[in-house]
């Protein structure tokens, strides 16, 4: 059987990419076969399909870190044949075929059940980055963080991860703010009912000063780099940041202070490789409680021949909203 999917591959110094023919002789071993419906464009899919971007670890390589469809063949007794399921993380679209193409093999273990309450489509609208956004709410909320506590700022917040977050602790009754460095979202985030918006500059200023003035109940950083100096000197006492992003950098200087003094917490975060378990409650969640507030606004939607400028776009930081891939004809 061949079936049609969107390749990367290298080529000398060049990423050659396009939608062709794949055999399904050439997908990896598996448990689950899944008829892919949609997939979604992540920053790190961009990365895969361009010369240096350090992800794609085979060659050639069918992108996309998320996928939803149904499943047309299963060795797990658990997993039925017509059920519908999501897989994202692992090492889909990097080190192994993911969703930019029809058809898919999995390991059982890192197939999800699509929870009842979202479809398919829905399910790709929040992907990784609402995936990593709920994570990041829910450690936070592991320990002890509530509305009455007090304000939660967003960074990144014109981001896939960032929006999301908003959108799920506005839900939740959070006084929610939202920093970013685009002037062209701001609009959008009042939209959604964001508190109040910071700058970048605000952000990522040094200080003379280890601590400043208690602010922030807590934090969800999308950036990384010098942002997180800032939100541990401002965190108020006991707060925490959830961190998952290293878009501003991957180091920062800080001091011991917030932590010794205020007993701040950085709460790292990584949705790769959570344990299917966890995945699979987190996902019920986000169906429920931790569902995003107007799933669904700000989704512009591409085939597989439309991929070229919607990967070229997100690395270029045009993305407003999410991107999701129809995959299915």
């Amino acid at each position: 059987m061949e079936f049609r999917a969107f390749v990367a591959e290298r080529a000398d110094d060049r990423v050659e990419r396009g939608v062709r023919m794949f055999a399904a002789v050439d997908l990896p071993p598996g448990e689950v076969t899944v008829r892919v419906g949609w997939s979604s464009v992540n920053y790190k899919d961009g990365l895969a399909t361009i010369p240096n971007g350090k992800v794609a670890r085979i060659n050639p390589l069918i992108p996309g870190i998320d996928l939803a469809g149904e499943v047309i063949a299963s060795d797990d007794p658990e997993i039925e044949i017509g059920s519908q399921v999501l897989a994202h993380g692992y090492e889909l679209g990097v080190a192994r075929h993911g969703g930019y193409a029809e058809f898919n093999r999995l390991p059982a273990g890192w197939v999800v059940p699509l929870p009842g309450g979202l479809t398919s489509r829905e399910a790709m609208t929040i992907g990784t980055a609402g995936f990593t956004a709920g994570l990041s709410i829910a450690r936070l909320e592991a320990r002890g963080l509530s509305p009455a506590e007090g304000p939660v700022l967003v960074t990144g917040a014109s981001g896939g991860v960032g929006r999301t977050a908003i959108a799920i602790l506005l839900e939740r009754g959070y006084e929610t703010w939202a920093s970013t460095g685009k002037a062209a979202a701001h609009e959008d985030l009042v939209a959604l009912g964001v508190a109040g918006i910071l700058s970048r500059e605000e952000v990522t200023a040094e200080s003379p000063r280890p601590l400043e003035a208690e602010r922030w109940a807590a934090a969800v950083d999308c950036v990384g780099g010098a942002t997180l100096p800032y939100l541990l000197r401002a965190l108020r006492y006991g707060g925490a940041v959830a961190a998952s992003g290293n878009t501003g950098g991957a180091a920062f200087a800080t001091t011991v202070f917030p932590f010794i003094l205020r007993g701040a917490t950085l709460i790292g975060i990584d949705s790769a490789a959570l344990p299917i378990a966890e995945r699979r409650s987190l996902w019920e969640r986000l169906a429920t409680d931790l569902r995003p507030r107007n799933l669904g606004d700000r989704v512009t939607e591409v085939t597989l021949e439309g991929l070229p400028e919607a990967l070229d776009g997100i690395l270029a930081g045009r993305a407003h909203g999410r991107w999701l891939v129809r995959v299915a004809g």
